[in-house]
């Protein structure tokens, strides 16, 4: 018996990859911490943006964690991070941004947290979300693991109308969400060029100085020169892109 090939099981669930970014109008960016965004897609945003796609960062946690400074106040961090995200948005073109503000280092995947990702989700209404993937092992970070799964589920689950029904008081309507993208993914099937838009990524990565020293950020963009080695371009982004049929009982996910 032949078994099925990649092709024809990505075919059979109606998942077309290269979709995800042609034909999407709003894309939402769903981040564990400020920053997170620019380093694994800000090509990508910025090539969405210049098209004219409304792109829109949801940030979970709120940063304060990120100093290894004892005389950094949280709070002052948590100002200082939220302004650096704000000039990054705007270098890449990034259209609103949301804050959920949960507290960094502490995040973990619970109902409430689902369940405002799906009241934004239904707000905004995307045709593909962004956000990190939460079964990348060797994942230490409990903010990175929480954010995909919950954004995973919230993703899977923003369509049924009985799922955070209160959401239907406020006039917000259940949306089908076509495509998930994954970043920092061990399996990408999905590869963006951002060769023409190197330069811009930097400059957003550079607006993170809380984080960042100019050697972080060349680092940085050579994991993009890395990744845009394997299929041919000078600087790439992967992404591994789903469907709602792949997130459920599918155990062909892995290799779509």
């Amino acid at each position: 018996m032949t078994l099925p090939s990649v092709e024809a099981l990505r075919s059979a669930i109606g998942l077309r990859t290269e979709e995800a970014f042609e034909t999407c109008r709003t894309a939402l960016s769903i981040q564990p911490h400020p920053d997170d965004t620019e380093i694994a897609a800000g090509g990508t945003v910025a090539k969405l943006a210049s098209r004219g796609v409304k792109v829109v960062y949801v940030t979970v946690t709120d940063g304060g964690a990120g100093t290894m400074d004892p005389s950094m106040p949280w709070e002052e961090l948590v100002r200082i991070r939220k302004r650096e995200q704000e000039e990054a948005a705007k270098t890449l073109g990034v259209s609103e941004l949301v804050w959920l503000n949960f507290r960094d280092s502490e995040l973990r995947p619970t109902l409430e947290l689902r369940n405002r990702l799906i009241t934004v989700i239904r707000r905004y209404k995307p045709d593909v979300i962004l956000t990190v993937d939460p079964w990348l092992p060797y994942e230490a970070h409990p903010d990175h693991i929480a954010v995909g799964l919950a954004a995973s589920e919230a993703f899977f689950f923003s369509n049924l109308a009985g799922v955070n029904r209160s959401d239907l008081e406020m006039g917000l309507e259940p949306h089908t969400t076509r495509y998930i993208a994954y970043y920092w993914t061990r399996t990408p099937n999905h590869y963006v060029d951002i060769s023409d838009l190197i330069e811009v990524k930097r400059r957003a990565m550079s607006m993170h100085k809380s984080q960042f020293t100019e050697e972080i950020v060349e680092l940085l963009v050579r994991y993009s020169e890395l990744l845009g080695l394997r299929v041919g371009y000078k600087y790439a982004e992967a992404f591994k892109i789903l469907n709602p049929l792949a997130l459920h009982v599918n155990p062909f996910a892995e290799i779509l």
